[in-house]
């Protein structure tokens, strides 16, 4: 494994101009790895062009804002995707446009489309993948650097209560804070404050999901519905790690229609029963226990209720078998 991070090392050195994408619907582990490696790359090689690209998140803009390059030669540019196990999921980069692609991901590999792929699905996170590719390459790592990549981590393990967080990933946290001095108590307000609509509607959610007797909870979120309590469709995602801790649900989905792109967004969670091949029936994908998917209709929507619910009554019924 260290052979591939001095590898795309490598790779970087070659290049004059480097773009960094990451994945549709930026959440503060792609954002961080991809602000943390920009920077990485220019104070290592201030003459490169690097751009940090894709589509802004206002939930998360105090973390840095993105580029929007004009007039790139393609010709001899590399594109460096984060986060991304997938093409069709790609943000604001066309692959066949450049020279050299490399691929950094913690999740199971769906797409190999890069020339280079540095993929491990037991990392916690795309940004304790930089992490290590920092250590390994014994780059200069900043502040300004760490605390994107620990707003990645912190953010990706669910404050590392997670389950694929591991040994590795608190010796990693470890280290870095300790080369850095990073004030880690000032990341939190930011990333977790939420405003008060946004609790008034976490409120109807508990007062109106459903919840089957094998343990299937779900809602279904119209955009009519969001408006009435001035939220987005960003709230349902910050609101659903939040169901984690109610006895009674092991899978969870919320459903959140979104008319301007045409689509209604599939939010996934579970506490058992594996949901990422579920998903990815319906062109969606993921971690074992924490996925997602873009679908076309509400009937659509239903299907994937019940797929969802015959897979969490297998698990009981699994789980009652050995007990």
């Amino acid at each position: 494994m260290a052979n591939i991070y001095r590898k795309i090392y490598k790779e970087i050195k070659k290049y004059p101009t480097i773009v960094i994408a990451r994945h549709i619907g930026a959440d503060p582990d792609a954002l961080g790895s991809e602000f943390a490696l920009k920077e990485l790359i220019l104070n290592k090689f201030p003459n490169k062009d690097v751009y940090a690209i894709g589509n802004p998140s206002n939930r998360f803009k105090f973390m840095g804002a993105l580029d929007k390059p004009e007039n790139i030669d393609y010709t001899n540019a590399l594109l460096i995707v984060l986060d991304t196990p997938d093409i069709k999921r790609i943000d604001g980069a066309k692959i066949s446009d450049y020279k050299n692609i490399i691929k950094i991901d913690h999740h199971p590999v769906v797409d190999s489309y890069a020339n280079i792929e540095l993929v491990d699905d037991t990392a916690s996170s795309t940004s304790q993948l930089i992490l290590e590719f920092i250590f390994k390459n014994r780059l200069k790592l900043t502040s300004s650097i760490a605390k994107n990549l620990y707003t990645g981590i912190v953010s990706d393990t669910g404050r590392f209560m997670h389950s694929y967080t591991s040994h590795r990933t608190f010796e990693l946290v470890t280290k870095m804070l300790k080369k850095t001095n990073l004030d880690f108590t000032n990341i939190y307000e930011p990333l977790y404050m939420r405003p008060l609509p946004e609790f008034r509607f976490q409120g109807y959610i508990y007062e109106n999901m459903e919840v089957t007797p094998s343990g299937l909870a779900y809602i279904k979120i119209s955009e009519d519905l969001l408006k009435e309590y001035g939220v987005d469709s960003a709230s349902s995602g910050n609101i659903i790690s939040e169901l984690k801790c109610i006895d009674e649900i092991i899978v969870w989905i919320f459903l959140t229609e979104d008319k301007k792109s045409n689509l209604i967004r599939a939010n996934i969670r579970s506490r058992g029963p594996i949901i990422n091949e579920v998903a990815a029936i319906y062109g969606g994908g993921g971690h074992k226990f924490a996925s997602g998917a873009r679908l076309t209709s509400w009937s659509q929507a239903d299907n994937l209720i019940e797929d969802l619910e015959k897979i969490t009554e297998q698990y009981q019924k699994n789980k009652a078998s050995v007990s």
